[in-house]
């Protein structure tokens, strides 16, 4: 059965790091695109880094362009978000997605429950 569990969110200052992390079952790592969305209280959530496990090709919005560096580990199925310079603005519960194309069923979708990250100024 296909899980992901996100951990590493808590407090920090602004202009410090952080490293978000999400655990992924049921699946290997070179049959998806899998990626990380943030959303923060009244807002609607947005995508913010994603990556392909068949090319590594990578995606950011540009809201986190140069700041955050989206890696994953296929022997522990873990993709990572390493958050740097963060910014009040960057708080919001942060959520790992991943988009799998299995052989006989398509693609499907499925989201982690979140980790909340607060950046204080």
């Amino acid at each position: 059965e296909v899980q992901l569990v996100e951990s590493g969110g808590g407090l920090v200052q602004a202009g410090g790091s952080l490293r978000l992390s999400c655990v992924a079952s049921g699946f290997t790592f070179d049959d998806y695109v899998i990626g990380w969305f943030r959303q923060a209280p009244g807002k609607e959530r947005e995508g913010i880094s994603c990556i392909s496990a068949l090319d590594g090709r990578t995606y950011y919005a540009d809201s986190v362009k140069g700041r955050f560096t989206i890696s994953n580990d296929n022997a522990k199925n873990t993709l990572y978000l390493q958050m740097s310079s963060l910014k009040p603005e960057d708080t919001a519960v942060y959520y790992c997605k991943a988009d799998v194309q299995w052989n006989v069923l398509g693609t499907m979708y499925y989201w982690g429950q979140g980790t909340q990250v607060t950046v204080s100024s």
